[in-house]
């Protein structure tokens, strides 16, 4: 089932969510949902937050790649590289807003699958920036915050001038 996805200025954006304390049929659920609501956005992310859902979850997709659609439930990012690297993000939930995001280019990142095991995943690359992206949203973090630059085609702006 195709969800709604919750856009800016909607405040379950910017709050921090509550860890998932059971892997039930509604979590499953949801994560499924929310694999199918990311790929029909042609998305290659999505945290609970984005739908609704205040708690700590989200969903990689970056099956372009060669990766297939994956779950993160309470993930928690342990180790950040110290080289950084400067991309383009775009957010689901600010439609119309793109950017110049630096980050990480490594982390390591531990987390629950939907059978309840305990994953631990280094990443780098285009992967490492989506999971950072979607952990960012899980702590109410939005890329407007972090912007160097916009780049959709607006005059560029700093930081101060971005959250006003």
């Amino acid at each position: 089932m195709i969800l709604e996805i919750v856009t800016v200025p909607n405040p379950i954006l910017e709050q921090k969510t509550k860890p998932v304390e059971k892997l039930d049929r509604t979590i499953l659920n949801l994560a499924k949902n929310m694999v199918e609501t990311c790929r029909n956005a042609q998305g290659i992310g999505l945290a609970a937050p984005q739908v609704g859902k205040s708690i700590r979850l989200c969903i990689i997709n970056l099956e372009h790649m060669g990766i297939p659609p994956f779950v993160l439930v309470n993930p928690k990012i342990t180790n950040r590289s110290w080289k950084k690297v400067e991309m383009e993000e775009g957010c689901l939930s600010i439609p119309g807003i793109y950017g110049i995001v630096k980050r990480p280019e490594r982390i390591k990142v531990k987390a629950l699958n939907l059978e309840g095991k305990e994953n631990e995943l280094e990443a780098d690359g285009l992967l490492a920036r989506v999971i950072q992206h979607e952990v960012d949203h899980l702590d109410g973090i939005l890329i407007t915050s972090k912007l160097i630059r916009r780049t959709d085609g607006t005059e560029s702006k700093d930081r101060k001038q971005l959250k006003e």
